[in-house]
């Protein structure tokens, strides 16, 4: 994968865009807060998106994947997400090790993104933004959080999932409180979608006075 130098901005006296990382665990909103967000003119690179492209397309990563996973990793060519899930959601050591291999093939991908935007704020929407300590290489950081109730009924409604596993998912991602913790904004999306809009219109506000 051949990347563009991202000084070359900095050649053509462009200011380097400011990153800041879009988070937000299950059922809290994070996506939608995305889609605002691109309504206002901000680029938003989706990672969790670009990394299922990635695995798919990237035909070294796969092998890498391959060797980790099994051969049951790869379906027809494709990614086989349900295999993959099953394999390391109560492994802990092997989900850090596929991370370790998926994480630097999309942060190639979003250097490479990042290289031909000339906003002045771009946001990376991940959903392991602290736990990969991804934070770190951001300007600012934003959490969209909400009542775990209202996350749990959300993914229900969304995925036909049931509300032990949908706990069982959240068990297994950083706790709110400590991603709250970290986070630079927080956004309450315990409400509608109108106060979505506004509590993401007073975010766009706060951002560009603490500039």
């Amino acid at each position: 994968m051949e990347i563009q130098d991202i000084n070359q901005n900095q050649e053509e006296d462009v200011p380097i865009p400011k990153i800041i990382g879009l988070t937000g665990g299950i059922g809290s909103g994070k996506t939608s807060v995305a889609k605002l967000l691109e309504e206002k003119g901000f680029p938003v690179y989706y990672s969790d998106t670009e990394a299922k492209n990635i695995v798919n397309k990237d035909s070294v990563l796969q092998e890498m994947i391959t060797a980790l996973l099994g051969d049951k990793a790869y379906k027809d060519g494709l990614y086989n997400k349900k295999y993959v899930a099953e394999k390391v959601f109560n492994n802990t050591d092997l989900l850090q090790q596929l991370n370790a291999l998926i994480h630097p093939a999309v942060k190639l991908d979003f250097q490479n993104w990042l290289a031909s935007q000339t906003s002045e704020f771009v946001f990376k929407e991940t959903a392991l933004l602290f736990e990969l300590k991804l934070n770190q290489d951001c300007y600012k950081s934003l959490l969209v959080t909400a009542d775990d109730n209202l996350r749990i009924k959300r993914t229900m409604d969304r995925d036909q999932k049931t509300y032990r596993e949908i706990e069982a998912i959240m068990q297994n991602q950083m706790p709110e409180k400590d991603k709250i913790k970290l986070a630079d904004f927080i956004i309450y999306n315990n409400s509608s979608f109108e106060d979505l809009k506004e509590e993401t219109d007073l975010f766009i506000d706060n951002l560009n006075v603490s500039d």
